[in-house]
């Protein structure tokens, strides 16, 4: 299946700490699905590991998916299948609320708490906006787009 890339990097005090190459694909039914993750783990300006890697085609992994066709509030969803590696999960607790970050104003919003049972407790949230993507990621805020 033909996918799409979407770099992320993430930098702490000025230093690059990770990159990732992460692959989606739309399917007809317009599911957006996610189809793993190329990790490059950096300390000192060298890979030192790939944590968290993993591709839909390995062993028991699947493709997850990132956006259900139709988001709906209390839909939930897995987003990465990979046993033991990455298992993250979603649940949609807004739609259509008023979202303002640096990169704008939007009201398509499509907000999500999300977890994964290899870190019990911890809940993220994040929004998404459509036709924009992943607006705000945690504390994280979008400041631009093209």
């Amino acid at each position: 299946m033909t996918t799409r890339v979407l770099e992320e990097r993430e930098s702490a005090d000025g230093e690059l700490v990770e990159v990732s190459r992460n692959f989606f694909a739309q399917a007809p039914d317009g599911t957006v699905c996610y189809f793993g993750e190329d990790v490059d783990i950096y300390e000192g300006g060298v890979i030192v590991g790939h944590d968290s890697a993993w591709r839909a085609d390995g062993a028991d992994n699947r493709p997850g998916i990132m956006m259900p066709p139709a988001p709906a509030i209390g839909v939930s969803y897995p987003q990465e299948v990979a046993p033991g590696i990455a298992e993250d999960m979603a649940e949609i607790v807004g739609i259509g609320e008023s979202l303002t970050v640096p990169a704008g104003t939007f009201t398509d919003t499509v907000r999500t708490d999300e977890w994964t049972p290899l870190e019990p407790g911890v809940v993220e949230g994040k929004w998404y906006v459509r036709d924009v993507g992943l607006t705000v990621d945690d504390t994280l805020n979008l400041t631009s787009f093209q």
